[in-house]
């Protein structure tokens, strides 16, 4: 098969699409116990494969790998999950492989920056809308302000190992290797 997505190529770049999915929702399924809260690592799987995956794949890893984990460990939160997760790795997937091409390190960075802020801001818009039934939206809102400075390290946590797993520990050129891409020259 020729092509850009035909044979050999097609199978890893599936293959590898499905295990980052399947991480995701294994990181999805437990979480960290801190101080007043819970961390969950996901994050970390949805930045780092964002950053190696074009923008579809990486949709698919966030946005539906999130989802199905939510689906089935804890449902209520799935489609907030499936949309802010989903638009976090595209975002960050775009700026990883179009935005900057010559300084990959600091567009990736400036991705997950992004990517932490709309994961932060659409947690907390998405717990007042799936829990908001009832006449008292505004303690929902308390609620949903005192989870925040745990979204922000979930988030911070996620985009910075995601970063260090990617760049760092050089798993994004093990990565081009594999899938026969062309690697970007790395900013110093």
């Amino acid at each position: 098969m020729a092509g850009t997505y035909g044979g050999r190529k097609t199978v890893i770049r599936l293959t590898l699409t499905a295990m980052f999915m399947a991480l995701n929702i294994v990181l999805s399924s437990f979480s960290v116990p801190v101080p007043g809260g819970h961390l969950y690592l996901n994050d970390v799987a949805i930045c780092f494969a964002a950053i190696l995956l074009n923008p579809f794949e990486a949709f698919v890893v966030g946005g539906i790998g999130a989802f199905l984990g939510d689906l089935f460990f804890y449902p209520a939160p799935m489609f907030v999950s499936l949309v802010v997760h989903g638009l976090q790795a595209v975002v960050i997937s775009l700026f990883a492989h179009y935005i900057m091409k010559k300084h990959p390190v600091v567009s990736s960075g400036i991705g997950v920056t992004i990517g932490a802020i709309i994961m932060v801001v659409g947690y907390t818009f998405g717990r007042v809308y799936i829990y908001g039934v009832g006449d008292d939206v505004s303690a929902l809102w308390v609620g949903s302000i005192a989870k925040l400075p745990f979204q922000c390290l979930q988030a911070g946590v996620g985009a910075v190992l995601g970063m260090i797993l990617a760049y760092p520990s050089q798993l994004r050129k093990v990565f081009q290797k594999i899938v026969g891409e062309k690697p970007y020259a790395i900013s110093k």
